[in-house]
């Protein structure tokens, strides 16, 4: 009986293997990043604009948000001063939540004002589809979620956007009133 299960379970991981489609991957051994590396001087920086929709679910079923901390004071905050959440909110390619995801925004924001509501970002948009699938964008900045238009840079990537800096521009499509919201991000970045 052991032996027939895992020879059930050799033969559904080859067959998986096989059915899988193949991506192009970017190879992330020391080696091979030594490589990319000594091949840099010579390559030319490319520009990548990309344009997706980021859903911050922060009520309901299906919670893409956690508050993980909170001071004393952020309950009398206005701008809820203090708290920290953690997101893990899908990005599709159109504003429809059953749209076709192209990866995942995942890190960490917090309200960093007492006087207005915006956060402090840090996340990684990470990339699970399409040619940039395994790569990721880093940002880090300030977003003030009452502007129409919001700008915060991309400090570094992974994968295809190795070396990479750039804007990503935010515009909010929709909050709710139960406080979920539709991002629209616009993306330039400059990489190798």
């Amino acid at each position: 009986m052991g032996r027939k299960c895992i020879i059930s379970v050799l033969y559904a991981i080859l067959i998986a293997g096989i059915a899988m489609p193949v991506v192009p991957a970017i190879d992330k051994r020391p080696v091979a990043v030594d490589r990319w590396f000594k091949k840099l001087p010579h390559a030319k920086e490319k520009l990548t604009k990309l344009h997706f929709f980021f859903h911050d679910v922060v009520s309901g079923k299906n919670t893409t948000v956690v508050r993980v901390a909170e001071s004393k004071a952020t309950a009398k905050s206005p701008t809820v001063f203090g708290a920290v959440f953690v997101m893990d909110d899908p990005l599709t390619e159109g504003p429809e939540p059953d749209s076709k995801i192209v990866g995942r925004a995942q890190g960490i924001y917090s309200p960093a004002s007492m006087e207005e509501i915006c956060f402090l970002m840090t996340l990684n948009f990470v990339f699970t589809n399409g040619q940039y699938n395994g790569s990721s964008l880093s940002v880090v900045g300030h977003n003030a979620i009452f502007n129409k238009y919001r700008e915060m840079p991309i400090l570094g990537g992974s994968g295809h956007f190795r070396l990479a800096r750039g804007i990503a521009t935010a515009k909010t499509y929709l909050i709710s009133d139960s406080g979920n919201a539709i991002v629209e991000y616009n993306v330039m970045v400059l990489h190798y």
